[in-house]
Formats: structure tokens, sequence, C-alpha cells
């Protein structure tokens, strides 16, 4: 079949009907364990030599489906499913690097992904460089002879600051450097990133891939030999597996994937106008408004600027706690990607772990709310947070 479109790959690919049951929805494998046959096949099977299933561990139907309709999505060879986001982004991680090895990484990360850089690292002899990731040069001024990998998060988390991927991978392609990307923010809806040069794009699978709040996992998307190498190795002896049942939902909410991401495109886009017009907002961050600092790379490297905002009150945190407080629609909870609205903190929750320092260092100021937006009505959304700011 030819290369499908956007809207049909995530309804059909990866996915078959069951001729036996006749069933329209691809049911969930449950077992542990899986039948190998005879002994000679089952040898075979533990050599790689036939293809099947052997433990659940190591992979099942479910997950090999959801792997198919996001490699399919992303336009790569193969991809990877994990238990969740850190999962994807650990089991990738230690599939490139090893003690005596260098990364130079944005510093504008998830909490989760910088306490591995500066934490657990240090610990496994691999040594980590955060550089302000807005500009290209940073990350060339920050190579070393033993650098074998250059982090991006784009745009970033919290903050919705953007790497310019084009000028980063051709960097890193002319030092035989692997590039690795967090896009959960985008989506392969919004920010095509191995057609922008990635080697490796991350997902946290758990957002706006399974859409409804009701599932954890990962992804890993890449080349083929890459994506072997993590099944076969970190994700098989470090256990970092998706349920089946988890699987089976993430599926589930890959078919109305596209239409969910362009949904909270353009309410997000709306309600950031808005935010940046209320007397009671200093400002407001997001990539499709003018007044971003890189909304021209917006426009270069992304097809929609994606259903995360970032503003601060007038008042600073006093008065952020008090409209997070008094909203009804919006939900206080931290996560992204939900079909609700979902409105944080981020110094108090997503980043609390981060210290003050490296907080502001990397522009999360104290007051900064986080708002992902869901499938509400713009209006609707407006009403509620004016009503949330009117004291």
């Amino acid at each position: 079949m030819s290369t499908l479109h956007l809207f049909t790959t995530a309804v059909h690919a990866g996915e078959q009907p069951d001729p036996s049951t006749g069933d329209s929805v691809a049911p969930i494998h449950m077992a542990t364990t899986f039948y190998l046959g005879s002994t000679e096949e089952g040898a075979a099977l533990f050599a790689g030599e036939r293809e099947g299933f052997v433990y659940n561990r190591w992979d099942h139907p479910n997950q090999r489906m959801i792997e198919a309709k996001a490699a399919a999505l992303d336009g790569a060879d193969d991809a990877l499913a994990t238990a969740t986001g850190m999962a994807a982004i650990s089991t990738a991680l230690l599939s490139q690097l090893s003690a005596g090895d260098h990364v130079v990484a944005t510093d504008q990360l998830y909490s989760g992904t910088q306490h591995i850089f500066t934490h657990e690292f240090p610990k496994l002899g691999i040594e980590a460089t955060l550089v302000d990731g807005t500009d290209p040069q940073h990350f060339a001024q920050a190579l070393k002879p033993h650098t074998k990998l250059i982090y991006l998060e784009t745009p970033g988390n919290p903050t919705l600051k953007l790497n310019d991927l084009a000028a980063i991978t051709a960097l890193a392609r002319g030092r035989n450097i692997l590039t690795m990307l967090d896009n959960t923010f985008a989506t392969p809806i919004n920010q095509r990133a191995v057609q922008l040069g990635v080697d490796v794009v991350l997902y946290s699978a758990t957002k706006y891939m399974a859409g409804h709040g009701q599932a954890m996992g990962g992804m890993i998307v890449g080349a083929q030999d890459f994506i072997t190498r993590a099944r076969l190795g970190a994700l098989r002896y470090l256990g970092g597996v998706i349920s089946p049942f988890n699987a089976w939902l993430i599926m589930l909410g890959m078919h109305t994937y596209p239409l969910r991401v362009l949904r909270q495109n353009e309410t997000a886009l709306a309600l950031a106008r808005w935010l940046e017009d209320h007397p009671a907002v200093e400002w407001v961050r997001y990539p499709g408004l003018e007044s971003h600092p890189q909304y021209a790379l917006a426009r270069k490297q992304m097809r929609g600027f994606g259903g995360m905002i970032a503003f601060e009150l007038r008042g600073g945190i006093a008065v952020g706690a008090r409209m997070m407080d008094r909203v009804k629609l919006c939900t206080l909870a931290v996560s992204l990607g939900h079909t609700k609205t979902l409105i944080c903190h981020s110094a108090s929750t997503t980043h609390s772990t981060v210290s003050r320092e490296e907080r502001l260092a990397s522009g999360i100021s104290d007051g900064l709310v986080r708002l992902s937006v869901g499938l509400e009505d713009v209006d609707d959304l407006m009403m509620d947070l004016d009503q949330a700011l009117s004291e």
C-alpha cells in the first residue's frame, strides 16, 4: 500500500482485522508467555531467526501494534514502546551512552530528564553538560572529544523555548554524534523531527498519544538498528516494558491523535492571544504568538504550535495560587495532552525537584503557570480563566 495520509495512518497503521474472530477492534493479548511450537521453532525464536513472541517482557502483540503506528506517524523505520515516558528516555539514553561518554543537552528539560543528567549519570561515569538550547552555537562550544550524544527538547518544558533542529542536527552529523529529541510537547503532527534530521525521537505516550489520561506509556522512534539495540538490550534487561492493557488503551487514543492535536492547536492559539491582552497577565509564552522570541523558528520547523501555554500573572506567585484555586473548568493537575484542560504551577509541582537556582537559570520563574489546553470550547475556557482572575 502506498504511503497513507495522516488521519488514515493514525487509524489503520499497525492494525489488521482478525479473520478468526471478526473483531473490528484489535483484542488485548494478556498472556505473559507464548507458545513456542516445537523445540526447533522455540530455539529459532530465541536466536532471533524466526518472527514471533516469546515472553511479555520481551514484547507482545499489543506493543507491536502501537510501535508500527508510531513509526508510521513519524515516518521512521521502527519504534519501541515502553512503560512510561521516563522508561523511554532512560532506555534510549542507556542504549547510547556508557561510562566515559559525554552528552550535551539543552537546559530546557523535563525535570525527570534533568535529574538523570545531573544526579544519576555522575554515578555511572557519564558526563553531561547543559547549555542554553536557544543558540545552536552553545552546543558546538560544549562538545568534547568523547561527546556521544546531543539531547534536545523543543518546545521545552515548561518555558516553551525552542531548539533549532535543522542547525543542531547538521552540527551533530558533521561530528558523527547522535541526536535525540523529546518531542512530547510538539507531537509528530506538529513537528516531523525525523525529517528535520533527528536520529532518535522520544515521547511520553501518556500525554497526547494516549490523550485521555487513562494510560501510561513511552515511545522511542528511530532507525532500525538503534531500535533493535534498545529492544534487545536496555529495555529487555532493565524491564521498563509496557503492559498489554496500557498499549491497547494507547492504540485507541492514537486513532484520534491528529484530530485532538489539531483542535488543541487552534484553541491554544486563541487562548494565548486572549491571555496576552488580559490586564491581569504579565507575559505569555506560546510558539504561535508573534511575541515569542523564536516565532520565526517556530514557523519554520513546526506545522502547528501545540496545546501548551506558559504565562505569569501580575502580582506573581500569590496571585497565581489564588487563580488556580478559583478555576472551575480547568483542572488543577500535572501532566498534559489530556482531553481536559490542566493547569499547574511548575515551581511547586513538575519542577519542584530542581533547585531554585537551576530553575531560575533555565527561565522557570517562581510564578510561571503552565496550561495544557484540552478539548473544551475556547469561549468556556476564557470565561473560566476570566472569573478566576477577576479578583
